[in-house]
């Protein structure tokens, strides 16, 4: 499945300054029943949004609204726990196209990879940074550039280096999953079962 071409995204952000935030309170388990990617942003981190009785928590970033953006910035060790894919589904349906920590679980952050959320991993020095410009203003923007693979804040300009796989830059860059870059070689991979002995 196709998904948005990600070079350069400019965007206010939303913190979420909790560490070890684990995919169960990102999407919890009673969520998984759908196989189908839709529907999850309306139940990210549901039992933190929301009571018993569906009303919004208003004291959850989500439902304040001075906060918005396609960035979300979380604490470290963000997306541990259970390996299910449906966590990084409920982070792109509700409208996030990147993530950015200080450390990620390795199999959220190649979830996330696999369908066009952007993993930034970033120094807790400047992690705290970008909290402290969101704290002194709720929209300020911050810059994701990941031809430079490069994270700014605008404002003042300051900006860290993050590392991601050459295989997975590329993939996000033409908007494609591991199979849209199969049939984008399939005509290279067609040529060299020609090209081989069996």
């Amino acid at each position: 499945m196709a998904y948005d071409k990600f070079t350069t995204l400019k965007s206010t952000a939303v913190p979420l300054p909790i560490e070890n935030v684990d995919t169960d309170q990102i999407i919890p388990a009673r969520f998984l029943k759908a196989t189908e990617r839709k529907g999850f942003g309306d139940n990210l981190f549901r039992d933190w949004r929301y009571n018993q009785d569906n009303s919004p928590k208003e004291d959850f970033v989500l439902n304040n609204p001075k906060y918005s953006g396609k960035i979300l910035v979380g604490g470290a060790n963000f997306g541990s726990g259970s390996s299910r894919e449906h966590a990084a589904w409920a982070v792109y349906d509700y409208g996030f196209r990147c993530v950015i920590s200080s450390f990620f679980a390795d199999i959220f952050r190649g979830n996330c990879l696999n369908i066009g959320v952007l993993p930034v991993q970033v120094s807790a020095e400047f992690l705290q940074k970008i909290f402290a410009a969101i704290e002194e203003d709720p929209n300020a923007e911050f810059e994701v550039s990941l031809l430079d693979q490069k994270v700014s804040i605008v404002a003042t300009g300051e900006s860290e280096s993050f590392d991601i796989n050459d295989y997975k830059k590329g993939n996000m860059t033409n908007g494609f999953d591991d199979i849209d870059y199969l049939l984008n070689i399939k005509g290279n991979i067609e040529t060299f079962a020609k090209s081989t002995p069996l």
